[in-house]
């Protein structure tokens, strides 16, 4: 299945992966610190176990950046 990945085009083997497996073949070290968008709309943490992403689908993955102004 073909999906759009933080605007890149990715071929992805099989029909039925989650939002889990994503991150697992992305090798994301810290999940809990990464908010996910399918098509659009925001998914809940809990879900990402048992959220499908299927052919076509537009994924993003928003990370969580810390910072300020020096003082």
């Amino acid at each position: 299945m073909q999906v759009q990945i933080n605007g890149e085009l990715e071929e992805l083997p099989g029909d039925a992966l989650t939002i889990a497996d994503l991150l697992s073949r992305r090798e994301v070290e810290s999940p809990a610190m990464v908010m996910v968008q399918l098509n659009g709309e925001f998914v809940a943490q809990g879900q990402y176990e048992t959220t499908r992403v299927a052919d076509s689908d537009r994924v993003e993955f928003l990370y969580f950046m810390g910072g300020g102004a020096a003082r």
